[in-house]
């Protein structure tokens, strides 16, 4: 029996196989060619050589004998320090052991408590005391008014007084007025020229004191005690109670020459020992004034 045509055919490769064969042998071959000569490092170039040029220091010179070259100066070199001299120059090392903790103080909460305490007084005394100065200053301010004020009406009176005084007595030559006996104008400066009420004394009186109570005699009637140089009249206003008794004084009423705290004092202190007539059909206050003439000793 015969073999079959076909299958000696299957033996030999097909075109396909032989192209991918031969395109691979191209590319290995390609390969190696540019691993040996394309890859390769390139020689070295050789090098040029240069123009020698002559030795010399300066850009000219004349002649053909090169001059030696001048002497070679050799450099000293100090000496090295010595071990001593090391040990000298090199300051000690200063080391530490141990470290020195940060102190903490230590608040004590009963000294913390006294110094807001101190604290809070001292503002409290400062606020006081300014106080106190604004006060004294508006005190001093309302005093000084109210002394102009009195001095104003002072001479207003004055010159009422004496307006009258001069054209009552017009055409004749009095130079005195009173029922006490003596020189002088009995009464009181705050007074009326045409009012028949007369403080007891004449004038101011001898002792310097006057007083007005419509329809009341005096029964004591204290001088002030005082060692001051010091000067003027304080009129005080007094409120008597129907037994005679002043139970209440205020000085430096109209009439006033002068607003001295101490005369004030002084005249207030008189006033509430004077002691008038008991009245019981008198009003349950009645109000008048006593004047206190004060004169330097």
């Amino acid at each position: 029996m015969q073999p079959h045509p076909n299958n000696d055919l299957r033996k030999f490769p097909s075109e396909q196989g032989k192209g991918l064969a031969g395109t691979i042998i191209i590319h290995v071959a390609l390969l190696l060619l540019l691993v040996f000569f394309a890859f390769s490092v390139p020689p070295p170039p050789e090098m040029e050589e240069g123009i020698m040029v002559n030795f010399g220091t300066d850009e000219t010179g004349l002649g053909m004998v090169e001059p030696s070259p001048p002497a070679v100066q050799k450099e000293t070199t100090p000496p090295p320090p010595s071990a001593a001299a090391v040990k000298t120059n090199e300051e000690p090392l200063l080391t530490q052991t141990t470290e020195d903790a940060p102190e903490v103080k230590k608040v004590d909460p009963e000294a913390e408590k006294k110094k807001l305490e101190k604290i809070e007084a001292d503002k409290k005394l400062r606020e006081e005391r300014e106080t106190e100065k604004i006060r004294k200053t508006q005190e001093e301010t309302e005093r000084k008014r109210i002394e102009a004020e009195q001095q104003r009406q002072v001479d207003i009176m004055n010159r009422t007084k004496n307006a009258l005084a001069n054209s009552k007595n017009a055409g004749t030559n009095s130079t005195s007025e009173g029922i006490a006996g003596g020189p002088g104008n009995q009464g009181v400066q705050n007074g009326s020229v045409d009012s028949k009420l007369r403080g007891p004394g004449g004038g101011l009186g001898d002792n310097g004191i006057s007083y007005v109570l419509q329809g009341r005699g005096i029964q004591k009637l204290t001088t002030p005690k005082y060692d001051y140089q010091g000067e003027g009249i304080v009129v005080v206003e007094v409120s008597v109670d129907q037994q005679g008794k002043v139970v209440q004084a205020v000085p430096g009423k109209s009439g006033s020459t002068t607003l001295d705290e101490y005369l004030l004092k002084v005249a207030k202190d008189a006033a509430l020992e004077a002691q008038f007539d008991v009245k019981q059909d008198a009003p349950a206050i009645q109000k008048g004034t006593i004047t206190y003439n004060f004169i330097l000793k």
